[in-house]
């Protein structure tokens, strides 16, 4: 049973006295607390509490982790030894403390008597394990800068993927205005020049029906509309062929008549022609492609311009 100054010596020692009485009472001794106390240094005082609420009290009889090996005739027990380690315990309450924590089972009893542990012995107990203690939580203090470390690189790669994708995000948007304004303003480009294009195409189709009707009021050929060279076609194998005239067959009320003209003949001189074999000519019209022409502009076309060359048919009306 444990005394006292047992208690008293731990308290001197700088132990908290909380932890120092359940390590006497697990223990049994000074010897045996002492150790407790280092074995049990990184418990919370919590846990230890719970634990030695939880602990049901056993008898050195009933306790099956306890099964010392009975002494010769004379001896008489003055310690117990683990035979699983070699380790001496004083009394019975440090061999169960031993047996909870190691879950060892095989113990003997011995006659070898444990001497006390002497000032110096003790001082030089309290120091290893203070100087345990101090290493335990230099190496957790390690152990946490580490950790710390860690967790901030984690954080400042996740803030910079974060920040490069949201700088991504954005020079996405800006290309893509930025795209948006270009295709824009070529559309306003393009939206412009085919206004000024409809615009002079329709001056001049105005000018070309105006001289168109001031020559037929004179009697006289109306003015050839000017039509831009077509691109020149790739080169064939052979040279080709050059039209100089066409063959029309030309469907009137009175018949069909078939006629060569030269390819820059018009088609008010050809209208001119027939008036005086069929009467006055409005308008002559294509069967295949199906397309009519009439009015000043169509009979100021020669036959090239109006694509009846090499040959056509015309219905004539």
């Amino acid at each position: 049973m444990s005394t006292p100054s047992d208690l008293q010596q731990l308290i001197e020692m700088g132990f908290d006295k909380e932890r120092a009485e359940i390590a006497v009472r697990k223990s049994g001794g000074l010897n045996g607390a002492l150790q407790w106390l280092e074995d049990n240094q990184d418990k919370k005082i919590e846990d230890l509490r719970a634990s030695e609420a939880a602990a049901q009290p056993e008898s050195d009889e009933t306790n099956p982790n306890i099964e010392p090996a009975p002494l010769k005739e004379g001896e008489e027990a003055k310690s117990m030894v683990c035979t699983d380690c070699g380790k001496k315990f004083r009394s019975m309450l440090q061999v169960q403390a031993h047996a909870e924590r190691t879950q060892h089972e095989n113990f003997e009893q011995s006659t070898e008597e444990i001497a006390p542990l002497t000032e110096e012995e003790k001082k030089q107990k309290l120091a290893e394990l203070l100087a345990k203690s101090k290493e335990k939580k230099a190496r957790q203090a390690i152990i946490d800068r580490e950790e710390a470390k860690r967790n901030e690189q984690i954080r400042m790669k996740s803030t910079k993927e974060v920040s490069d994708a949201k700088e991504k995000l954005a020079r996405d948007q800006q290309i893509k205005e930025a795209q948006a304004k270009r295709a824009e303003k070529a559309a306003d480009i393009q939206a412009k020049k085919r206004i000024q294009e409809k615009i002079a195409a329709d001056k001049e189709e105005r000018r070309l029906k105006a001289e168109a009707a001031k020559a037929l009021r004179e009697g006289r050929a109306p003015p050839v509309e000017k039509v831009a060279p077509a691109p020149a076609p790739a080169a064939a194998t052979g040279a080709p062929k050059v039209h100089t005239e066409s063959r029309l067959r030309l469907q009137t009320s009175t018949g069909t008549l078939t006629k060569t003209y030269p390819i820059d003949t018009t088609l008010f001189e050809i209208s001119q022609q027939l008036q005086g074999e069929v009467g006055a000519v409005s308008s002559f019209t294509m069967t295949y492609p199906k397309k009519t022409f009439e009015g000043p502009v169509d009979f100021g076309k020669t036959l090239k311009e109006a694509g009846l060359v090499p040959s056509a048919v015309l219905i004539v009306k």
